[in-house]
C-alpha cells in the first residue's frame, strides 16, 4: 500500500499515500461479475475465454477495496490501481524509479514554485473528445471541494487554496492552478518543492475526470454519483463494469484507448484470503498477484516458488512493515524504546519472511538513494527493554491496544510473536485484527496505542509521507520535532543526492532515538505472473504502465 501526505508544520505539499480515512463506498450496481473467488468453477483461467471469446486475466490480491469515486477514494495502492486503469494519472513509477508520461507528456519547473504539465497532443477520451488541461483543472478543484471534502489528497501547498485544503464551494477558478492553452496548465505553489515532489505526491494520484461528462452535477451530486460505478467515458486502457469491495472488481477493455486498445478483453481483481492465493496460482485461476497489494503468506513462498506454471519476482526491499506509535497514548519515549529493544526482528523477519526483507530503523530502506547504512538498528536486547521501562515508571497495568492487516496473513502472525515477546518484559498487548479500510478508519482517530501497516515510502521521495507522519496532533504518531520539520523541509532545496541524504539522515536518527514509529521489517514482497501470460512489468512500481500490451501466449 501507499501513501502520501505534507505536513503543514513542515510547510510543504500534502498527499496521503494511505490515508487518515478509508473513503466509505458501497457495492456496485449489481451488474454481472466475470471474477469469482479462487476456487469456484465459474472463474475463467487465463487460457481461458468468456463467452464474447475474450480474453481474460484474473488479478489475486488481499487488500479491500475502499471505493471507486476518484473523488473520496483514499490512495491506498489498491485504490490507485483501481481507479488508475480507468482515469490515467498524470505521471506514473516505472520499476527503475523513473517518472513516465501517462496523460502528461513533459512537467517541468524554473522555481520549484511554479509547475508546467503539459498533457500529450494524443490523449483522448474514450468518446474521442481530446483530455485537455481544463479537465485538469475542473479535477483540481472537485478534489478541493469543500462539499466532496476529500479527507486525504489535501492540497493547500497551492496559491489560493485555504489552510484546511479547499476552495470555496463551486469555485471555477483558484490562482494556484491555471490554465495556459488546450493542453498546458500551470500549478503554482506557496513555497518551493522539488519537482520530484511535485510528481510523486500531486502527478503520481491526480486521476483526471471528463469535465464535458461531470460538470453539470453538482459538487454534492459527484459524491455520490452512480457514475462511477459504471464510468463510460475514461482516458485509461480499462473501464470498470462491476464491484464488490470485499471481493471482486471486474474492467472491460476500452478499445478506444489512445495509446492502443488492450490486448487483453476483460481484467479481474480477486479480493481474497491471503490462504487463498497459492492454490489460485496453482489452479490457474489467479494469473498474476502484485508486490504490495498481495500478502502472500511467507508459508507459501517456496510452494508458489515451486510452481512450474508461474514466474516468481521478488521485489525491491521498498515495502516498509511500519508500527506507528500514537504518542499522545504512550508519551514517554523510553516506553516506546523498550517495545523496539523487546522484539527480535531479525528473528521475524528470518522465520516469517525467509529473510526476504531487511531491517532497517527510520522509514528508508536501502532501495533509497538517501538511505544512511551506518544507521544501525537497535538490537534485540529485553533487558535493556526492562530497564527502560523501569525508568519510565510502567507498572504493567496497562494494556496496549495494537490494530493489524487482518489482509496481511504473514504480520498477524509477526504481531503475535512481537505481543509474546512484550509480555516477557512486562508489557501487555491486545491485537486487534480489522480489514484494511477498518484499519484506515482507526488511523484517522486516536483510539488506539500502536497499528501496523504496509506502507511504500517512495524511495525517490519520501519527504511527503515522513512530513504528514511526523505532521504532530492529527497526524498517525501525534508526534512533531522542529528539527525534523527543519531538515524535511531543506530537502526540498537541497542541491544534491548527498546533501538530501544528509538532511534525511537527521529525520532517521532522531526517529530511532524517540520512536514515534518502527520498522518491524522492510519486505523483498514475492509477485508470480503466470508463463502463460507476456509483458507484464512484474515490479513494485510501473506495473500497470504498459497494461494494454499484455497478452496471453498461444
Amino acid at each position: 500500500m501507499k501513501k502520501l501526505i505534507n505536513s503543514k508544520s513542515a510547510g510543504l505539499a500534502l498527499i496521503l499515500a494511505l490515508s487518515l480515512m478509508a473513503a466509505g463506498c458501497g457495492a456496485a450496481d449489481g451488474g454481472s461479475n466475470d471474477a469469482a473467488p479462487a476456487g469456484d468453477s465459474g472463474q475463467a483461467d487465463a487460457g481461458e475465454s468468456s463467452a464474447s471469446g475474450e480474453k481474460i486475466v484474473n488479478i489475486g490480491i488481499t487488500d479491500s477495496l475502499g471505493g471507486v469515486n476518484p473523488l473520496t477514494i483514499d490512495q491506498t495502492w489498491v485504490n490507485k490501481y483501481a481507479m488508475g486503469l480507468q482515469f490515467l494519472p498524470l505521471v506514473d513509477l516505472d520499476a527503475e524509479l523513473n517518472f513516465q508520461p501517462m496523460l502528461a507528456d513533459s512537467i517541468t519547473t524554473e522555481d520549484n514554485r511554479n509547475f508546467i504539465v503539459h498533457i500529450d497532443e494524443k490523449a483522448t477520451w474514450s468518446d474521442g473528445t481530446p483530455v485537455t488541461a481544463e479537465d485538469v483543472e475542473f479535477t483540481f478543484l472537485r478534489l478541493a471541494s469543500p462539499v466532496i471534502a476529500n479527507p486525504t489528497l489535501m492540497l493547500y501547498a497551492f496559491e489560493g487554496v485555504s489552510d484546511d485544503g479547499f476552495v470555496e464551494e463551486g469555485a471555477t477558478g483558484v490562482e494556484g492552478v491555471k490554465v495556459l492553452d488546450k493542453k498546458t496548465v500551470q500549478f503554482t505553489t506557496k513555497y518551493p518543492i522539488a519537482l520530484t515532489t511535485f510528481e510523486n505526491t500531486y502527478a503520481f494520484y491526480l486521476h483526471t475526470l471528463p469535465k464535458h461528462i461531470l460538470e453539470k452535477y453538482s459538487e454534492a451530486e459527484l459524491s455520490t454519483l452512480d457514475w462511477f460505478n459504471h464510468p463510460d467515458v475514461v482516458s485509461g486502457p480499462y473501464r470498470l463494469t462491476s464491484y464488490d469491495v470485499d471481493h471482486y472488481i471486474s474492467y472491460t477493455a476500452n478499445e478506444q484507448y489512445w495509446k492502443g486498445a488492450p490486448k487483453i478483453g476483460k481484467l479481474n481483481f480477486n479480493i481474497l484470503d491471503s490462504s487463498q492465493i497459492y492454490a489460485g496460482l496453482q489452479s490457474g485461476e489467479i494469473d498474476v498477484t502484485h508486490h504490495t497489494m498481495t500478502a502472500i503468506p511467507q508459508e507459501d513462498y517456496e510452494n508458489i516458488e515451486a510452481l512450474e506454471n508461474v514466474d516468481v519476482v521478488y521485489g525491491s526491499p521498498v515495502t516498509n512493515q511500519s508500527v506507528f506509535i500514537q504518542t499522545a497514548n504512550i508519551p514517554d519515549e523510553k516506553v516506546r524504546q523498550a517495545l523496539v529493544y523487546a522484539i527480535d526482528r531479525n528473528q521475524i523477519l528470518e522465520q516469517l519472511m525467509k529473510g526476504h526483507g531487511e531491517i532497517v530503523d527510520g522509514f528508508l530502506s536501502s532501495a533509497s538513494p538517501f538511505y544512511d547504512e551506518s544507521i544501525e538498528p537497535m538490537p534485540y536486547d529485553p533487558e535493556k527493554a526492562k530497564t527502560l521501562l523501569a525508568e519510565a515508571g510502567w507498572d504493567g497495568s496497562q494494556t496496549l491496544r495494537f490494530y493489524v492487516n487482518s489482509g496481511d496473513g504473514t504480520f498477524v502472525n509477526a504481531a503475535q510473536a512481537m505481543a509474546a515477546q512484550w509480555a516477557a518484559v512486562g508489557i501487555k498487548a491486545e491485537i486487534q485484527t480489522v480489514d484494511l479500510a477498518s484499519l484506515m478508519t482507526v488511523a484517522g482517530t486516536t483510539d488506539y496505542d500502536l497499528f501496523a501497516v504496509q506502507y511504500t515510502y517512495a524511495p525517490v521521495d519520501p519527504y511527503p509521507d515522513i512530513a504528514w507522519l511526523l505532521g504532530g496532533e492529527g497526524s498517525w504518531t501525534g508526534y512533531g520535532d522542529d528539527q525534523i520539520n527543519e531538515a524535511l523541509s531543506s530537502t526540498q532545496t537541497a542541491g544534491s543526492i548527498d546533501e538530501m541524504k544528509s538532511f534525511y539522515s537527521v529525520v532517521d536518527k532522531k526517529v530511532q532515538e524517540e520512536v514515534p514509529m518502527f520498522s518491524a521489517y522492510v519486505i523483498s514482497a514475492q509477485g508470480a505472473v503466470n508463463k502463460r501470460l507476456t509483458g507484464v512489468n512484474a515490479n513494485v512500481y510501473g506495473f500497470f504502465t504498459n497494461v494494454h500490451e499484455w497478452d496471453i501466449a498461444e
